[in-house]
């Protein structure tokens, strides 16, 4: 489990993906987060369609539990140019 609630977003969002990218296909890691990471999620998904599954085991309010799963090599292994927490 990846607990990232006390991170700052800087630091929060790189971790997440260097951890989305250095899973083997078929693995995941469980994301503990303070609020839900739809930015992120967007990102990723804009960046590596289809790359990863996202599955909430506990969806709000002030927790959040997201399976994430690779499924497929990466394209490109570059990062996300933008990445920030939006509101957050």
């Amino acid at each position: 489990m990846m607990d990232v609630r006390a991170l700052p977003c800087a630091v929060k969002h790189g971790l997440i993906v260097k951890t989305c990218q250095d899973l083997a296909v078929g693995e995941h890691f469980i994301l503990w987060n303070s609020h839900d990471p739809v930015p992120l999620r967007q990102q990723l998904t804009n960046h590596w369609p289809g790359a990863f599954a996202w599955q909430y085991l506990v969806q709000g309010p002030e927790e959040f539990q997201i399976r994430i799963t690779k499924l497929k090599a990466l394209a490109t292994e570059a990062a996300p140019a933008a990445l920030n927490c939006g509101d957050h």
